[in-house]
């Protein structure tokens, strides 16, 4: 029980490979974590751990708006998501629309109302109203077309506001529309 042993090392065991192993034995616990490890670069006050909180929060809120330009569906907001929205998206964007032209259009009238020629006045009492009836009409248009082909190509979706949607998107500027279209004026959806 107390003896002595003998000084000779015991033989270690041979390493047999396993088929279709590794090929390499496992490291141990401690070599693993010790690879792992990298040095703690915590900010060494307050107001450095705000700013790298702040810049993280920047590059993620970059990403998240290049992705929502480029129309990715995990960077969309809900009410931009589903094919039924993608659908109509495309379906405004591929058309050209009195709706997308109103502000110039408004932008014009002011500017003509600046003016002291007699017809330009009258072109202004009445265009407002011709403009504003135009839009309308067209939203009204868009949003029963949209609704009958969402219908036809995605059945089982859910097209609830789908009509509205598309009146608003047609009336916004082309170029500043987000998403961005994904579509060129005069492609078939």
């Amino acid at each position: 029980m107390f003896r002595r042993r003998t000084q000779e090392a015991p033989e270690d065991p041979p390493q047999v490979a396993k088929p279709g192993g590794k090929g390499r034995p496992t490291p141990k616990r401690s070599e693993a974590e010790k690879r792992r490890r990298q040095p703690i670069t915590a900010p060494s006050n307050r107001k450095e751990a705000y700013k790298r909180v702040r810049e993280k929060q920047s590059d993620a809120r970059g990403k998240a708006r290049e992705g929502m330009q480029r129309g990715e569906e995990k960077y969309l907001l809900k009410r931009d998501k589903g094919p039924v929205r993608k659908l109509a998206r495309d379906f405004v964007d591929s058309r050209r629309t009195v709706g997308s032209y109103l502000m110039y259009g408004m932008f014009a009238i002011v500017a003509l109302s600046l003016l002291p020629i007699a017809a330009a006045k009258l072109l202004v009492l009445f265009a407002p109203p011709v403009l504003l009836i135009a839009v309308f009409g067209e939203g009204f248009y868009l949003s029963s077309k949209i609704k009958k082909l969402a219908a036809e190509r995605h059945p089982n979706e859910d097209t609830k506001g789908i009509g509205m949607y598309a009146a608003m998107r047609a009336m916004q500027i082309r170029r500043l529309r987000v998403p961005n279209p994904q579509v060129k004026v005069g492609d078939k959806v």
